[in-house]
């Protein structure tokens, strides 16, 4: 029987497998550069098609081993052997041509029969080439180079009909049907198969929604180089490539959103909208199953990994950080080259170098890439010898200077300071780039921003440079040149020549080393000119979507600019503005530290009563609050409302603002009637001074709304969130922030207030609105999921609500980690459901972990901290542990009392649970007690059919059937069940579970917002 095997079209070698009916095939080796293997993976595609047996043979051509011999076990391979010709094949060891022409006239040449080739290049190769007749393969279409091939191989008329129901590997010179952002080939790139073979293996083997591969290393050893080569080399599988910069998570959100028209994704502007279309179009594997997706510079997994999709495609990430290993991702670890590697790299960066010189640097250099590129670049062109350069370095770097990092190797300091004189010597404008480079953060540099700003009142050494595009175009090919910075387009998926200078690329160790190297004057100058670039950038709309895109570009860039230390007007509103899309955004940590950062700078530079100073105050407490600091946000604001009562008096906007922020902190630290006061003081001030339909008026409106839900006056909070919602719908439409966020607070009034169907039939489309607006990991859209799945449970749907609560929980914690109120109001409706519905050891689990958070957060006595204890307690009651949990029942129905009063409809959930568990350990009487005086409070405060006083109607039943009062124990029953029917329906939940006497429950919903 014949047999098939060889090597897979990564070069690696294959199982011996069976023919189709023992027919003998007509074999053929290809032999290929590694460079080509998209090449030679089309090839022997169109020739199995044809019947024809392949053994794929990745060329190697150690330095060890002549040419001649090599060339001689090639002709040993299987069949006939048919070489790519490409300048990569000829720059293997390296050899020169003299020494191929040599070996190919004799070995090639007495037996040319035995060899085949065809050439997929345009560049020289060696002349003794022609003995191997080499077919042209280059400036075609796939159909006239399939006929070339086949007719160079002798096969045209025969053979089999070609197989085109089965999709094989893209004709190499054809792009995906979607491309975009991938930097350009490097077509120095050199060695790493084992890497690049291993990351194929890995991700062609994997299972659907697992194909994850991260190389991580440290920096200038090459991962970005290595994952864009993998995308040359075996793009050709795929339908889409797709590169994202991932070095933020803002960056990494907004390109993928970008990628959504150019699948075809029916969606509109929006952001949210374009980034759900694209993760569900990835998972589903339509339009396109074959995708390739590379995060780069992915450094933080936990603000990134949930972006990462699922589905039949793959992705590649390149990282420093190990820790991808534990968000379902495959580590390959990239290191420094090999020697054998380097020098194959720095002889084909300088040829005029021996292999000799070349280990001498590659030593010198501890065989760091991005070190032995930028140094053989211009090493090549100069006349210094290896050993004068070698003596500079060990001889240049005196004790004073400092490391840039660990990582980084001592020599790269004295050899970046070589480099850098050589460039001021031959384009000095090349140097003035790259310094303006150093004041935007290292990596992606949006240098457009700096050709688009005024270019009035410029220093003199930049007018030239900004003004003159020739100029602009020499000093990039400069530094492009010796690989000092790489080209990048701005717009993804562009093509990036006809942008070229929109972005550049800048490795931060590059970056860093510039920094350092820069007269004092200079460096004034030049950061004053790239504060205006970013300060002219600004969209001026920080809390409109659209404009987020340009925000998340901006922000990275504002430390390296200094911004805080300008006086420039533009530029502070800039800081200001970037602080507002921020909190917005829901980026508070990262918010908060630039507030903190900007209020000592601004102290110094403009004084305590500057009116920028108060406005930055109003958003350092703003992200202060929202990171859960509220004793902080606390004290601010009150010391700033106190002093600018006294400058400027109670109608004064800076003090209604500020006295806004203050109700918020008080009333999130559980005092809710002095939060109540203090709105019910704003609201009509507002009005007075801004009319009706200012929207810092309905901002007013709608804190006074959350400030009677907070003291459990559902009926008067629900008419004021209507109000304000009809407002924002009349002044800001329906798609702001704002206005959605009030269509949740409306739907939570309607849910509390037990009108179930109507919060669901609300929240569904408003859960829809923020998904297209403001993307599914923003925590707002998190929240308004939230009220849908509470909505969904207290309707019944039991799966869809714990779905649901459970991808909540799991969203909060990525967006703003686990001691968030907002993550914790996630976490105790988990955890409630996990109790009734789940599993109630993480029930209990749960329970524990958020009293522990809630007391670590907030002051004892906290009605959030009293409500967890209540959760508990319900909890200690299913696992039967009864008296642990009347003592904490207990205790919380002291605490809840005394915290809110004893008509809040917190105490009031409190006593009804309180009265189970007394009932439970057999004090009946104290229970029937407090559950009648509960059923008459709660009908006071809530009304006689609000589904709390339902409830408590239906327990106090059960505790006078427990006192055997029989008769008005029906009495009371049968009047509960009659008013659940009609307010309810009779096949509610509520409504069954009452008929068939379960004893109702009432869990703690913390009102975090």
């Amino acid at each position: 029987m014949a047999t098939r095997g060889g090597r897979d079209r990564s070069g690696t070698p294959t199982p011996v497998r069976p023919t189709e009916r023992g027919a003998v095939r007509q074999t053929i080796t290809i032999s290929f550069a590694s460079f080509n293997r998209a090449w030679a993976a089309w090839i022997g595609d169109r020739l199995e098609r044809r019947g024809v047996r392949v053994v794929y043979l990745r060329w190697d051509a150690p330095a060890e081993e002549s040419l001649v011999d090599l060339l001689r076990g090639l002709a040993l391979a299987e069949g006939r052997v048919l070489i790519l010709v490409s300048e990569q094949y000829f720059q293997l060891g390296p050899r020169t041509f003299a020494e191929w022409n040599e070996a190919l006239r004799e070995v090639v040449a007495p037996d040319p029969a035995r060899f085949a080739a065809v050439s997929v290049t345009v560049a020289a190769v060696p002349s003794a080439v022609a003995v191997l007749a080499p077919a042209d393969l280059t400036n075609m279409g796939d159909d006239e180079a399939e006929r070339r091939l086949l007719d160079r191989l002798e096969l045209r008329d025969e053979g089999r009909p070609p197989d085109e129901a089965r999709r094989g590997p893209r004709f190499p010179a054809a792009m995906p049907e979607v491309w975009g952002g991938v930097p350009r080939r490097n077509t120095r790139f050199t060695g790493r198969d084992p890497v690049l073979t291993d990351a194929y293996h890995l991700l062609s083997n994997s299972e659907p929604g697992a194909g994850v591969v991260t190389l991580f290393g440290m920096s200038g050893v090459g991962k970005t180089q290595l994952a864009a080569e993998y995308v040359y080399r075996f793009g050709s599988e795929y339908d889409v490539v797709w590169w994202v910069n991932a070095e933020s998570r803002v960056s990494c959100r907004q390109l993928l959103a970008q990628l959504a028209p150019r699948l075809g994704l029916p969606t509109g502007d929006e952001y949210g909208e374009r980034l759900r279309a694209v993760r569900d179009s990835l998972r589903r594997g339509t339009p396109f199953s074959r995708w390739l997706l590379i995060l780069d510079g992915a450094d933080e997994p936990d603000q990134i990994s949930d972006l990462v999709p699922t589905g039949p495609g793959h992705v590649v990430i390149t990282s420093r950080n190990l820790e991808w290993g534990a968000h379902n991702s495959e580590l390959l670890e990239v290191p420094v080259y090999t020697r054998d590697e380097s020098i194959a790299f720095i002889r084909r960066r300088a040829p005029r170098l021996t292999d000799q010189e070349a280990d001498q640097l590659a030593e010198a250099l501890e065989d760091l890439p991005l070190l032995l590129d930028q140094t053989g670049g211009w090493l090549n062109d100069s006349g210094l010898s290896v050993e004068h350069y070698i003596e500079l370095l060990e001889g240049g770097v005196d004790q004073d200077v400092v490391r840039v990092s660990a990582d980084f190797p001592v020599a790269f300091q004295t050899a970046w300071s070589i480099l850098l004189n050589t460039l001021r010597d031959m384009v000095p404008e090349s140097v003035a780039l790259l310094r303006l480079c150093t004041f935007f953060a290292p990596g992606f540099i949006p240098v457009r921003l700096l050709r688009e700003m005024s270019h009035d009142d410029l220093p003199e050494q930049l007018r030239g440079l900004l003004d003159d595009p020739l100029l602009w175009n020499r000093a990039i090919n400069q530094l492009r040149q010796y690989s000092v910075v790489r080209l990048e387009s701005h717009e993804v998926g562009t093509d990036a020549e006809s942008s070229a200078g929109e972005s550049v690329y800048l490795h931060r160790m590059v970056h860093q080393a510039v920094a350092r190297d820069m007269p004092g004057e200079e460096r004034r100058d030049f950061v004053d000119v790239v504060r205006r670039a970013l300060a002219e950038a600004d969209p001026g709309r920080p809390t409109d979507t659209r404009s987020w895109a340009t925000y998340a570009e901006l922000v990275p860039h504002l430390p390296y600019a200094d911004v805080l230390g300008s006086t420039d007007r533009r530029v502070q509103t800039l800081v200001l503005n970037c602080l507002r899309y921020m909190y917005f955004a829901g980026e508070y940590a990262a918010g908060r530290d630039l507030a903190r950062r900007a209020l000592d700078a601004w102290h110094e530079l403009l004084g305590a009563s500057h009116p920028r100073i108060w406005d930055l105050t109003y958003q350092y407490a703003n992200l202060l609050r929202a990171t859960g600091r509220l004793e902080e946000a606390e004290t601010i604001e009150r010391a700033a409302a106190e002093q600018l009562r006294q400058e400027r008096g109670e109608h004064d906007l800076d003090y209604l603002r500020v006295l806004s922020g203050l109700a918020a902190d008080v009333g999130l630290q559980g005092h809710y009637a002095e939060a109540l006061a203090l709105n019910e003081q704003l609201y009509p001030a507002y009005r007075e001074l801004l009319g009706e339909q200012d929207a810092r008026t309905l901002n007013a409106l709608n804190n006074l709304g959350f400030a009677l839900r907070l003291t459990g006056r559902y009926q008067e909070a629900l008419e004021i969130d209507r109000r304000t919602l009809e407002q924002r719908r009349l002044v800001l439409t329906g798609r702001h922030l704002w206005t959605l966020f009030s269509e949740v607070s409306y739907a939570i009034g309607l849910r509390l207030l037990g009108r179930y169907a109507e919060a669901e039939s609300i929240q569904v489309a408003n859960v829809r609105e923020y998904r297209l607006v403001a993307g599914e990991t923003h925590q707002d859209t998190l929240r308004a999921e939230h009220n849908l799945a509470l909505c969904r449970l207290r309707g019944g749907d039991r799966a869809a609500a714990g779905t649901l609560l459970a991808k909540v929980l799991d969203g909060f914690e990525r967006k703003l980690g686990d001691r968030n109120l907002l993550t914790l109001s996630a976490a105790v409706s988990h955890g409630c459901f996990q109790r009734e519905h789940g599993d109630i050891d993480l029930a209990r689990e749960t329970g524990e972990s958020v009293l522990a958070r809630y007391e670590q957060l907030l002051p004892q006595g906290h009605p959030f901290v009293v409500g967890a204890r209540v959760n508990l307690a319900l909890v200690l009651r299913n696992v039967g542990e009864w008296d642990h949990g009347l003592v904490l029942i207990e205790r919380a129905l002291a605490e809840m009392t005394e915290a809110v009063g004893e008509s809040h409809p917190y105490t009031l959930g409190c006593a009804v649970n309180t009265s189970a568990l007394r009932s439970l350990v057999g004090d009946m009487e104290s229970a029937a007690e407090l559950s009648r005086a509960t059923v008459v409070r709660a009908a006071e405060a809530l009304g006689r059919t609000h589904p709390l006083t339902l409830s408590a109607r239906v327990a106090h039943a059960a505790d006078l059937r427990g006192l055997r009062s029989r008769g008005e124990a029906e009495k009371v029953e049968q009047e509960a069940l009659a008013d659940l029917t009609a307010t309810l329906g009779s096949h509610h939940i509520h409504t069954v579970s009452a008929r068939v006497r379960n004893r109702p429950y009432w869990d703690f919903e913390p009102q975090a917002s």
